[in-house]
This record gives structure tokens, C-alpha cells and sequence, in this order.
């Protein structure tokens, strides 16, 4: 297949959840993304790639509300909608999963999960709120065992847990709080090749699950074993969008680097 042939960003078999139009995104005089356009289904994973610099990351933060796009639009379940805070995306269903995972180490995995949305029981006396912990619990095993996440122990310390079970638990405070859009970036990163796998295996239990999956990733191997689509960012613009199935990496480098564009030029 030549990169000619590559599927067009915005044509996909499912009805999508998240749709780019154009986007644009300046930083004064540097346009960081030049008229972006994407989509993504339910139950689908979509890798976004490219070289240092291409803009992926600002991607990813103009969709979380981070960053305000201006220009194009972005729709939600077809319909247009204005992101300009990390809590407007949110109760659009969006999550996004950074690097750093934003956990609190001291805190088990019970509390990371419900950290600032922890469930409450009417007190005895006076406005003392009570801490409905079993419920919790009840809850955060439901969530981990709907992703097949098995941990030590609710109760352990997120400190003491490995890369790939943080990243679990990131994952899983996503999914417990109704998000449609679950956006991963470099879930794997600095991860063994045993805890990769695990990771990459709840990336695709996500997408089983019915969750669109938008993952940002630098790792080709991770996004061949994973993603169904994979869309190319180069200098800020589409440089294509490829069927997994039906690429290869050289294809994905290619359009990476420039060496081919998505006309077939060079």
C-alpha cells in the first residue's frame, strides 16, 4: 500500500464519538497545529504519532481543555462543542492520562480512585462528613474487575506499586467516572517489557469495553500491537491516516519524516 491510499482522516466505519475539524492552535507567532482533523469511535483505538515537536502534545491538551483550540471545530457525539477547561471535557466524557498519572503515593488505591469525589454517608450528629468506605471498595474492585486489573490489595499504598499497576489504577479512575474518550499519553513509557504488555493489554480492553481510545504514542511496536488506526502528525498537520491492517512501519516513518506525503509526492 502506498501512502496514497491511505484512509482519509475523516472517513471511519463507526458513527465517531470525537471529531476534529481544522483545528488550529497558535502560541503567539508559532502555529503548533495547522488545521488537524480526526476522528474517533467508540470501541475504537486511534495512535496518534509523529517526531519531537510534531504537535502531539498539544493535541492531546487542546482536546482536554488544557489548551483552548483557535480555530476549526471539535465535536462530541456530532455535535459542536467549546472545550476551555480540563472540567468542561470531563463532563463531555473526555479523561486524559498523562505521563506523570497525577496519583497521590501516600494515598491507597481506594482513595486515588475517588480523590475528590469520595462517597459520603449522612453523620450521626452535626455536618462531620463520614467516609463511606466499604461502598468504596465495593466500587473501586467492580472497576478494576471490569478491566481484569488485578492488584495486591485495594489498601496497598500506590507507592509500592509497579509502573504498570499506577498506570492500571490512572486507567481505571478514567473508566469509573462514565468517561466515553479515554486519551493515553505514552501510557508505556519507561515501562518494562512485562509491564508494556500488561498496559497494552488494557488498552485494549478499554476499546472492548466500548471506550474511544486516543493514544499518544513515539513507541511504533506498542501502536502496531494496539491501535486500529494510526494517524500521522508532521509539523503540526495530518500527514495520514492509515488502516493498522494495512501499513506497515516503514509507511508510518515515511509520512513521519516527510519522505512521502499523504498525494504520494515527495
Amino acid at each position: 500500500m502506498s501512502l496514497m491510499h491511505a484512509t482519509p482522516p475523516s472517513i471511519s466505519t463507526k458513527a465517531p464519538f470525537l471529531e476534529l475539524r481544522g483545528v488550529q492552535k497558535r502560541y503567539g507567532s508559532v502555529t503548533a497545529l495547522r488545521g488537524i482533523d480526526l476522528t474517533v469511535a467508540a470501541g475504537e483505538v486511534v495512535a496518534v504519532v509523529g517526531d519531537n515537536g510534531a504537535g502531539k502534545s498539544t493535541l492531546i491538551k487542546t482536546i482536554a481543555g488544557t489548551h483552548r483550540a483557535d480555530g476549526g471545530s471539535i465535536l462530541i457525539e456530532g455535535r459542536e462543542v467549546r472545550i476551555h477547561s480540563p472540567q468542561s471535557a470531563a463532563a463531555l466524557g473526555v479523561a486524559t492520562v498523562y505521563q506523570d498519572l497525577a496519583l497521590c503515593e501516600n494515598l491507597d488505591v481506594v482513595s486515588n480512585l475517588f480523590l475528590g469525589r469520595e462517597l459520603a454517608r449522612r453523620p450521626f450528629l452535626g455536618e462531620l462528613r463520614r467516609l463511606n468506605e466499604t461502598e468504596m471498595e465495593r466500587v473501586a474492585a467492580k472497576t478494576l474487575a471490569s478491566l481484569s486489573i488485578k492488584l495486591p490489595s485495594l489498601r496497598r499504598p500506590v507507592a509500592m506499586l509497579s509502573g504498570g499497576q499506577r498506570q492500571a489504577v490512572a486507567v481505571s479512575r478514567a473508566l469509573l467516572w462514565g468517561s466515553k474518550l479515554v486519551m493515553l499519553d505514552e501510557p508505556t513509557a519507561a515501562l518494562g517489557v512485562t509491564q508494556t504488555a500488561h498496559v497494552l493489554e488494557l488498552v485494549r480492553r478499554l476499546a472492548d469495553n466500548g471506550q474511544a481510545v486516543l493514544l499518544i504514542s513515539h513507541n511504533l511496536p506498542d501502536v502496531f500491537a494496539v491501535a486500529d488506526r494510526i494517524c500521522v502528525i508532521r509539523l503540526g498537520e495530518n500527514a495520514g491516516t492509515f488502516a493498522r491492517t494495512s501499513t506497515t512501519a516503514e509507511e508510518i516513518v515515511a509520512a513521519m519524516t516527510g519522505g512521502r506525503t499523504v498525494d504520494g509526492a515527495r
